[in-house]
């Protein structure tokens, strides 16, 4: 996602009226703006997909301290909601037979034998895919396939 589809999305959610929606995305709009403020530099595609993960991450803790507090279903809900609306505006996450592959022919790449290489391996997933894999399932596949 781009500054400027961030932008939009804030106004079609304005436009229908979703409160969810525009107040998660509302809540990314204004962290992207600190660090165009503090760091004084415009900001990239890179920091918009940063700052999404990161507000995911956030939001997911609040929703898990949420669930077992007992607290209000209303909340909770709205919770679940904002963590699937910032979910949708990432890139696809590469999982399943997909990242089996990919681990793979990594694994032929990079020509780690050990499980002492597997932070080499994982850094290579890391540039192959932007980031955009499932961690815990490839640290299981490597750990499965490392001696």
């Amino acid at each position: 996602m781009t500054y400027d589809e961030l932008k939009e999305a804030i106004k079609d959610a304005m436009k229908a009226k979703d409160k969810p929606r525009l107040s998660i995305l509302r809540q990314v709009h204004g962290e992207i703006k600190n660090i165009e403020v503090n760091e004084r530099r415009d900001v990239t595609d890179a920091d918009v997909d940063a700052m999404l993960k990161r507000v995911i991450k956030q939001t997911k803790e609040t929703l898990d301290g949420s669930i077992k507090a007992g607290n209000d279903q209303e909340r909770t809900d709205m919770l679940t909601k904002q963590v699937a609306v910032l979910e949708s505006y990432l890139p696809r996450q590469v999982e399943g037979a997909e990242l089996e592959a990919l681990v793979d022919a990594t694994l032929t790449e990079t020509g780690a034998a050990t499980k002492k290489d597997m932070g080499r391996v994982m850094g290579a997933l890391t540039k192959a895919t932007g980031g955009n894999f499932d961690k815990a399932q490839a640290a299981k596949l490597l750990g499965e396939k490392l001696a």
